[in-house]
């Protein structure tokens, strides 16, 4: 059964992130991300950004369910915490 930390270094190194945290109870996880990388995408090209990334360990059923609650680039993230 996988962490959250463990889903949190996956994302990890699927892309270079400002910011990453992962919660789950070991089958669904959700996910906040911020990277320079989702700069110019819009929200399905982000989540395809991360979601392709992992596609490996999403179809062996070993990362079951992720929901990528935000996916934010670094100016967006910092707009959204003031």
């Amino acid at each position: 059964m996988l962490t959250p930390e463990q889903v949190q270094a996956m994302i990890a190194n699927v892309l270079p992130c400002e910011h990453i945290a992962v919660e789950g109870d070991g089958h669904h996880f959700f996910a906040h991300i911020v990277s320079s990388e989702f700069e110019g995408k819009a929200r399905l090209a982000r989540h395809r950004l991360v979601k392709d990334g992992l596609a490996d360990v999403i179809a062996s059923n070993e990362l079951h369910a992720l929901s990528i609650a935000t996916a934010a680039t670094p100016s967006e993230w910092a707009a959204k915490q003031q």
